[in-house]
């Protein structure tokens, strides 16, 4: 019979090796190309892990990943300052598999920019 501690950590390793697989790393992200696009929000979510938004630039959408709203809020980004159908500016990097899908470095909402990273 198995003890309950050789259990837990027969079950535990397997769940320890695929987090790292599970989380999208920022290494995903090829940094050697900037990109910096301003257009409409279509949807927004200021949830953990990463908040995320909907940006419609030039007639294509971008999924853009923000910061966890713990850093957003304490940099002064706070739920309330983005809507669908505003404006803003923001400057990341495109993944390097996800076609429309960038992490963004910072963002710009009115004349206010943000530091995300």
């Amino acid at each position: 019979m198995i003890l309950p501690a050789k259990l837990l950590l027969i079950l535990s390793v397997p769940l320890a090796m695929a987090f790292p697989v599970l989380h999208h790393g920022w290494a995903n992200y090829d940094q050697t190309t900037t990109l910096d696009y301003t257009g409409l929000v279509k949807e927004i979510t200021y949830e953990n892990p990463h908040g995320m938004l909907q940006l419609e630039h030039e007639d294509k959408t971008w999924t853009v990943v923000l910061a966890p709203p713990s850093r957003m809020n304490a940099r002064g980004l706070t739920k309330d300052m983005i809507q669908p159908g505003d404006s803003v500016r923001v400057v990341g990097y495109p993944h390097k598999e996800v076609k429309d899908e960038m992490r963004a470095e910072r963002i710009y909402v009115g004349d206010k920019k943000v530091e995300l990273r």
